[in-house]
């Protein structure tokens, strides 16, 4: 374990079979100046041929954990960076004596798509809520990043990076698609004003936004207003306005909710593209869809974590069926 910068671990994802130039590589900061002296002994290119990659490996093997993780393999990149974004530990809500959260410790990884599951009721909206303050804790502690947030508010957690959706479809019905994207962008770039200035002032956000509308499959729709979209399209737009406030994590609230099947391969895939440059938190009652996206699961259960851990461990514990299912399931 490495101990300094709020880094809590390390790990190298790549493949058995790699003889050849990496795609890519990235780093956490607090790693930075000791992988430098492995990887790049003079500031050059990694290492291509099997024996450098396997002495890299070796020398990685030394200082920290090293695994193999297929979803990574299958982007082809190398990350180091196995520190938990978000961590919250006795997580409580308790409303006139009813405890809809309670004593919930969560552990989130830099990179992975996170799942919250449970049956109605369990306490997953609150769980979210109470994550992106939009409540208070009763007790506990929330830290992002290392910092601690349980006493800050909405915006300024959203300004760290921490941002989230939610169950029903949040846009601007009147506003096209472009538009939708670019509200989102100028509350970015601290452009609050420019609500009261001319539309060729708004203009300089059009580009990025187009670029947004694009990686989330709108292209077509950039010119049509929110209201005439299909639902599934706007829970697409809905996503882009997220991805226009530049987060490192996304808190998806149900992005599932309300879809017919074509739409819900459609954000399944999206929500798969962009977990490459974002770490992604989500509550989805899909079961279908839990499986084939999330990394790791919690499983919450009258306020309380349950179980954790991959779809096939939990589909096997008994724990889990009889919550969904009832005592006597089998």
């Amino acid at each position: 374990m490495i101990g300094q910068a709020g880094c809590w671990g390390m790990r190298l994802m790549a493949h058995p079979e790699l003889g050849h130039v990496f795609p890519r590589v990235s780093f956490p900061p607090c790693l930075t100046p000791a992988i430098d002296g492995i990887f790049r002994p003079g500031g050059g290119r990694l290492g291509t041929d099997s024996k450098d990659v396997l002495e890299n490996l070796s020398v990685l093997g030394k200082i920290g954990h090293a695994r193999w993780t297929s979803r990574r393999w299958l982007m082809g990149e190398i990350c180091l960076a196995d520190e938990f974004i978000l961590e919250t530990q006795g997580l409580t809500k308790e409303f006139a004596g009813f405890f809809a959260v309670r004593d919930v410790a969560l552990k989130v990884r830099r990179g992975s798509i996170h799942a919250l599951i449970g049956p109605n009721g369990a306490g997953k909206t609150t769980c979210f809520n109470l994550l992106t303050k939009f409540l208070k804790p009763s007790a506990g502690q929330i830290l992002y990043k290392g910092q601690d947030i349980t006493a800050m508010a909405p915006a300024d957690v959203a300004r760290l990076g921490l941002v989230r959706s939610f169950q029903i479809s949040a846009v601007f019905p009147h506003l096209t698609a472009l538009e939708n994207v670019r509200v989102a962008l100028q509350r970015q770039h601290g452009s609050s004003f420019d609500f009261w200035r001319s539309k060729s002032v708004l203009d300089r956000f059009n580009g990025r936004a187009l670029e947004l509308l694009n990686d989330v499959g709108l292209s077509e729709f950039a010119n049509t207003p929110a209201v005439e979209m299909p639902y599934g399209r706007k829970r697409a737009l809905e996503i882009a306005t997220t991805l226009a406030l530049d987060p490192e994590m996304m808190l998806l609230d149900e992005p599932m909710a309300g879809m017919g099947h074509e739409d819900i391969e459609k954000i399944a895939a999206l929500i798969k593209r962009i977990s490459a440059k974002y770490t992604i938190l989500m509550v989805e009652h899909n079961l279908s869809v839990v499986a084939n996206l999330s990394d790791i699961i919690t499983v919450l259960t009258r306020g309380q974590v349950l179980a954790e851990g991959n779809y096939a461990e939990l589909s096997r514990d008994e724990r889990v069926k009889e919550a969904y299912l009832g005592a006597g399931h089998g």
